[in-house]
């Protein structure tokens, strides 16, 4: 047993059990053994040196005077040895991070509330904010527990789902949770895809569709103050008239809370940037219920870390966001769209990429979609959609803004820039009605799918991001890989920031089947990190990426991640299970 030296007055076969006045002695050494022998083992990943108690030593019976001499002697040592360790202990656990910050708090292990005590917390939490904001309903919680637009959930459900409508009843509600250590799991609007909601602890789901009001809009700051449960289209609409809007374009069942929980992106992001970019402050209810707001609304400080960014993205884990500061940006004078097949997802892919090296700055969205996903637009698009026949071929969607000058101008480019790669004949919108019901068919691309799925199967949908130069390559690879499954399976994505999506529906009781498509899958993220890329572009981590968030940033950088959940949630109370275990 290399690296560690068994003292002798530490071993317990050693005759001084029997010796009532060092009782004391020997409990304290042994419960500091103990505790280095855990240390130890946690450090070197095996069992430390054991020594049985003999029998012997256990009756204490026959010594000589010199014999008990010895025995206090060996005991005070050992007394000696057992303050040595304890101390020892205490270092170790102040310097664990030095060996590996991934390993898990030593004294504590993480214990929830049993299902009664859930329900005690959910009663207590309907007497303080009304009885009408708490649902037990068999369906309510299927419905909060489950993503038919994901692989990622879990069996478990929570016992009660609530729905607060004020900072203060969110505040309550962490509160009532903290004392009893009930999981809480915060709810948007349920159109994540990696499990972001699940409930694997079960627990208690916050729902915050009633905090849905703008709080306060300053039209001269282009600023908006919202709760979470603000849609972003409606918020769109209410303050059209201001030609000012929010320009991230995700789901359009998407709320804000829940696009700053994962740091959605969206159509827009190529011009825009991602949900982070836009967010000025968060008023935030902590774990234990406590409220923090993470600076003011100037667009610019550099006061005070920037804790803003730590819950943009962090999906409820850190915290609960109860009011959000949007920038917003002026509605552009004018906008187009143009739509360009191509033979193969090679060119398309390649056109894409030399387009954003292109530097044409009316470019504001630059999407793909292959030619499954342009056959289901035949088949299964909305009647609009189906009155014009799509080319079933791999397809750019590209979206113009700016002045109408200068969209000319750029629809003139990019016409030129896609003949090297074999285009077939450019559609560009001629009215607003053609261009709305061009984008229309990229908008529908998910929930088409959704409502196509047969019967019986799922769809596991993920993503990944790489350096622009790989687009093409990753593209090409993914969907032939896919191409060998022997089922559906689409690439559709926001290939102008090198972000794009494979959608595949298999039948989830074929073992082998679901096998393939997870190794599929995995091979995926695995080549996307060999192009030093990411394995979530917009959709975080939740339960589904767990295992590859960690190849891709390491155990040091999770390590540092749990110790500011540990510092947040000590309890680890906030969405259990999610980013990492």
């Amino acid at each position: 047993m290399a690296g560690l030296r068994v003292i002798p007055g530490c071993r317990r076969g050693l005759p001084f059990g029997g010796t009532s006045g060092l009782r004391g002695t020997l409990q304290t050494q042994r419960q500091a053994t103990a505790q280095y022998r855990l240390i130890w083992r946690l450090k070197h990943g095996c069992r430390p040196f054991s020594v049985t108690t003999s029998s012997t030593a256990q009756t204490g019976r026959g010594w000589s005077r010199n014999t008990i001499i010895a025995s206090g002697v060996v005991g005070l040592l050992g007394f000696g040895a057992g303050v040595f360790f304890s101390n020892r202990y205490q270092n170790l656990l102040q310097k664990k991070t030095e060996w590996d910050l991934d390993t898990p708090d030593i004294p504590k292990a993480i214990t929830y509330a049993n299902r009664f005590e859930m329900l005690h917390a959910a009663e207590e939490i309907a007497r303080l904010i009304g009885q009408d904001c708490v649902s037990y309903e068999s369906d309510v919680l299927e419905h909060h527990g489950h993503s038919d637009w994901s692989t990622s959930n879990s069996p478990e459900r929570a016992v009660a789902v609530v729905y607060p409508r004020t900072t203060e009843d969110v505040s309550t509600i962490a509160r009532i949770c903290s004392k009893r250590k009930v999981p809480m799991v915060p709810f948007g609007a349920g159109s994540s895809v990696e499990g972001n909601f699940s409930q694997p602890y079960s627990g208690i789901c916050i729902d915050f569709t009633n905090m849905d009001k703008i709080i306060s809009f300053h039209p001269e700051d282009m600023d908006v103050v919202v709760q979470p449960g603000v849609n972003w289209v409606d918020l769109n609409s209410k303050i059209a008239h201001t030609n000012l809007f929010a320009p991230m374009d995700p789901s359009p069942t998407a709320t804000v809370g829940g696009m700053v929980s994962t740091n959605c992106s969206g159509t827009n992001a190529f011009r825009y940037g991602t949900m982070k970019d836009w967010v000025i402050n968060l008023t935030v209810v902590l774990p234990d219920g406590r409220v923090i707001k993470t600076r003011r609304r100037p667009r610019k400080t550099s006061a005070g870390y920037n804790l803003t960014s730590l819950f943009v993205g962090a999906e409820g884990t850190l915290g609960m966001v109860t009011e959000i500061t949007l920038k917003l940006a002026p509605v552009p004078q004018d906008t187009s769209v143009a739509v360009i097949p191509f033979p193969n997802i090679n060119d398309a892919a390649a056109a894409a990429t030399s387009l954003i090296r292109s530097g044409i700055s009316g470019l504001a969205a630059l999407e793909i979609m292959d030619d499954a996903q342009m056959a289901i637009l035949n088949k299964h698009g909305s009647a609009t959609i189906r009155q014009r026949r799509w080319q079933e071929k791999p397809t750019l969607f590209i979206k113009f803004s700016g002045t109408t000058e200068a969209i000319q101008s750029d629809i003139s480019r990019v016409s030129s820039l896609v003949v090297p790669f074999r285009s077939h004949q450019p559609i560009f919108a001629r009215s607003k009605k053609e261009e709305s019901d061009l984008w229309a068919a990229r908008k529908e691309a998910l929930f088409t799918m959704v409502n196509i799925r047969p019967e019986g199967t799922e769809m596991w949908s993920t993503d990944v991001a790489v350096p622009i130069s790989r687009l093409a390559e990753i593209i090409t690879w993914s969907k032939e890989e896919c191409s060998k499954l022997g089922i559906f399976a689409s690439v559709i994505g926001h290939v102008g920031d090198g972000n794009f999506h494979v959608a595949m529906m298999y039948d989830p009781k074929n073992e082998r089947q679901k096998e393939a498509v997870g190794k599929t899958v995995k091979e995926m993220m695995r080549r996307a990190l060999e192009m030093e890329g990411t394995v979530s572009g917009e959709h975080a981590i939740g339960i589904g990426k767990k295992g590859s968030l960690k190849d891709e940033l390491g155990a040091e950088t999770i390590g540092l991640m749990r110790a500011l959940k540990r510092a947040v949630d000590p309890d680890w109370i906030m969405n259990p299970g999610k980013v990492f275990d």
